[in-house]
């Protein structure tokens, strides 16, 4: 198995780093906030929680709850998991086989290429900083071979915060069913867009081989609950799923499932107060990356919680990133963690994060380590 960059990078400054400026996730709770916000009734239901075994499937009512975020699933088409990690790699174990070949959008979430590169080939199909990260629907069907079983997508797109068009999404899933591809869709960050009429479906609730993948991690900023899920209408493939989770995390943690059912009780609270922070967090940025112009090159993500502005300086992103978070203790992710094995991607960029509040601390340390550099804020 290759080595997980993002995660070794993490697992070495995420809870050392005075300021983590990187991070994927909303903002996130205590469990007495979340129970405050549900109300007595969840509050009871934690309490009375039997900590034994639960449904592989997951929980009924977690199911339920999860169906009702979308437009034609039920909670008979969810397969619960353990984060969004493990849905990943049951499914292409599932869905993949040697003899097949997958289409992967670069640049992505790591586990989006390296996992099916373990297991059949992969084509890479570029998302251009020239082109505003846009979807190129054209070059996914140049990219199809005889035996292509999967086309996988993540929008808003980790890490640029990308979005497609509708009618780029739409041509997207009528070429898949038009060639009987499975449609993988990463959809994490949905929700946090910040123009809601950019906002596309969910491929399981518009294509009957759409494939879902969704966490409360991300928009929700739950990330400790580690409760994600697939959306699909195919009975088989759920079935394939369920009995392949039981060779991994076999079922979910009971609490866990409680405090998820009472978030998505209250599920447009928290997704307003998640975006609201990210909507003001993405005004310091704006000024911030204003201040310094020759450094930075910066454009609004369309959603999500993280961005990936340019990095212009002489000494390069990965000196950068690495002088600053040994300096001024601020972790950002350099390009290097989004290297591709499929193609060319982007080495000038790094990775920063707006759904967390307190960035105005990271941002002050940010502007020490510059200044201290003579990169002096050109403010008027």
């Amino acid at each position: 198995m290759r080595n997980f960059a993002l995660e070794t990078h993490f697992s070495k400054w995420e809870f050392a780093a005075r300021h983590h400026m990187t991070a994927s996730d909303a903002q996130s709770l205590t469990i007495a906030e979340l129970l405050d916000m549900a109300g007595p009734e969840a509050r009871d239901d934690l309490l009375e929680c039997w900590l034994g075994y639960t449904e592989t499937r997951g929980a009924p009512d977690l199911r339920a709850a999860l169906a009702q975020t979308y437009d034609a699933c039920q909670a008979s088409d969810i397969q619960c998991f353990v984060g969004a990690e493990e849905a990943i790699y049951a499914a292409m174990r599932v869905m993949l086989t040697p003899d097949d070949h997958a289409i992967v959008l670069v640049p992505n979430y790591q586990a989006a290429e390296t996992l099916p590169l373990g297991i059949c080939d992969v084509t890479g199909v570029a998302l251009r900083a020239e082109d505003n990260w846009q979807l190129d629907v054209d070059a996914i069907r140049a990219a199809m071979r005889p035996n292509t079983k999967l086309v996988s997508i993540n929008f808003p797109n980790n890490p640029t915060g990308a979005i497609p068009t509708r009618d780029a999404f739409d041509a997207l899933v009528a070429l898949c069913r038009e060639r009987g591809v499975w449609l993988f869709s990463d959809e994490v960050y949905r929700l946090l867009e910040l123009d809601a009429s950019k906002r596309v479906p969910q491929v399981a609730d518009v294509y009957e081989r759409g494939v879902s993948v969704n966490v409360l991690s991300k928009a929700y900023g739950l990330p400790g609950l580690r409760v994600g899920w697939i959306a699909c209408r195919d009975a088989s493939l759920l079935d394939a799923l369920e009995k392949y989770r039981h060779y991994l995390s076999i079922c979910g943690s009971a609490p866990s499932e409680r405090l998820a059912v009472a978030a998505l009780s209250v599920r447009d609270q928290i997704l307003e107060r998640n975006l609201a922070i990210v909507r003001g967090n993405q005004a310091l940025l704006d000024t911030f990356f204003a201040d310094y112009p020759d450094l930075f090159e910066w454009r609004h993500p369309d959603g999500g919680c993280v961005a990936y502005p340019r990095y212009l300086g002489a000494d390069g992103v990965e000196a950068f990133c690495h002088d600053i978070v040994e300096q001024e203790g601020v972790l950002l992710l350099p390009a290097s963690i989004y290297h591709s094995e499929l193609m060319a991607s982007p080495t000038d960029r790094f990775r920063i994060g707006m759904g967390r509040k307190g960035i105005d601390a990271g941002l002050d340390a940010m502007r020490r380590f510059l200044d201290r550099r003579g990169n002096s804020a050109a403010r008027g």
